[in-house]
């Protein structure tokens, strides 16, 4: 049916007013510089270029990273890094750049430069099989990292609502299912009920404030169902093949942890031991850390390390010891070098990283 006038001017007036409310810029920099802004300040978590904790967990096989340095090396067109201006998340992130769509990329890139990936696989370049950044020529070196990479900026005069939209639009049928969404589908059950009740606490949600798209993938949920994996058998990740996988950790203590709600029935002994140690640990925390789970009073996110720092630890402490010695002690290391370390390294979720910052936090509350 063919539309009238009106409806075709007022289709158009539509299109142009929701236009101006996309507000970005397209940049180029050579392939040196994106990792410099990236590498630099990773440790203290001050680089310009950051990783949003939710997509710290994805990574490439080094197979599928070699084939994107491979396409680089042979001049193949890659597809645009999209990022955006974080100040209206986060006002102490202001100036930084968050990276939506690119996430592999930049970590490739940067794994490569740090010689840290050996290209295997290559089906175009065979004789560079083995190869690291280091093993090419100078002149090589100069090129690679001369390489341009293109980015979408979306500044930070975009409001809130557009920037949430463009998120999810530019991850819609590109992204897989994060871990959370695809645990609710695969793994229905009681303990999966119980990890959406505790998510809805109020205290939590005052404590643990996540950005709007991180709340519509379910990460406050996320949150609860690692704080609880890795509270009874945190000893145990990175012990086997399978268990060196933080999703495949947390899903493996789901499937356990329902079969056993299940065989118990609502208000069993096990829930009511989990709705105690959630309650406990978060009356806890809102007593003894100012910030809550976050780095600062105004911060309007929760990196998913620092919480399992603060509240795994602390939870391990008040079992052993319900008033904890330590506690006069965290403002002593709660902002400290030490503590920040621990929980903000990009290779956060590899064994000794997981231990090492939940026992940190333990130790220190339960020593005198």
């Amino acid at each position: 049916m063919t539309k009238s006038i009106d409806e075709i001017e007022s289709a158009e007036k539509q299109i142009r007013a929701l236009q101006q409310d996309v507000d970005y810029t397209v940049r180029e920099y050579p392939v040196e510089v994106v990792v410099g802004k990236y590498l630099t300040g990773l440790d203290d978590n001050t680089n310009e270029i950051f990783v949003p904790e939710y997509q710290r967990d994805l990574i490439w096989d080094d197979s599928r990273q070699s084939k994107f340095i491979e396409s680089l090396l042979i001049g193949l067109p890659i597809p645009y890094i999209f990022a955006a201006d974080a100040g209206n998340e986060d006002e102490t992130l202001s100036g930084r750049l968050e990276i939506i769509d690119g996430t592999q990329r930049l970590r490739t890139l940067a794994s490569f430069l740090l010689n840290s990936l050996e290209l295997r696989g290559l089906e175009k370049l065979t004789a560079l099989n083995g190869f690291t950044y280091r093993d090419l020529p100078p002149s090589r070196q100069r090129r690679f990292n001369r390489i341009t990479l293109r980015m979408i900026e979306l500044t930070e005069r975009a409001d809130e609502e557009t920037r949430r939209d463009m998120f999810d639009r530019i991850n819609t049928g590109s992204v897989r299912l994060n871990d959370m969404e695809s645990r609710r589908g695969r793994l229905p059950g009681p303990f999966v009920a119980l990890v959406k009740d505790l998510a809805q606490d109020n205290l939590f949600r005052l404590l643990a404030p996540v950005s709007g798209p991180a709340e519509k993938r379910f990460e406050r949920e996320e949150l609860v169902a690692r704080f609880f994996a890795y509270l009874d058998e945190f000893e145990d990740f990175g012990r086997t093949e399978a268990g060196k996988v933080v999703s495949d950790f947390v899903d493996d203590y789901t499937s356990r942890m329902n079969a056993q709600l299940e065989a118990e029935g609502t208000g069993g002994a096990s829930e009511t031991r989990l709705r105690r140690e959630w309650s406990n640990m978060l009356e806890f925390v809102r007593q003894n850390y100012p910030s809550g789970f976050t780095k600062s009073p105004n911060a309007r996110t929760t990196p998913r390390v620092r919480f399992e720092a603060i509240g795994v630890g602390s939870a391990l402490a008040l079992r052993e010891n319900p008033n904890p010695p330590g506690v006069s002690q965290i403002p002593n290391w709660i902002n400290g070098d030490t503590f920040r370390k621990e929980t903000t390294s990009d290779a956060a979720n590899n064994r000794n990283r997981v231990l090492s910052r939940i026992k940190f936090v333990r130790d220190r509350l339960l020593t005198a």
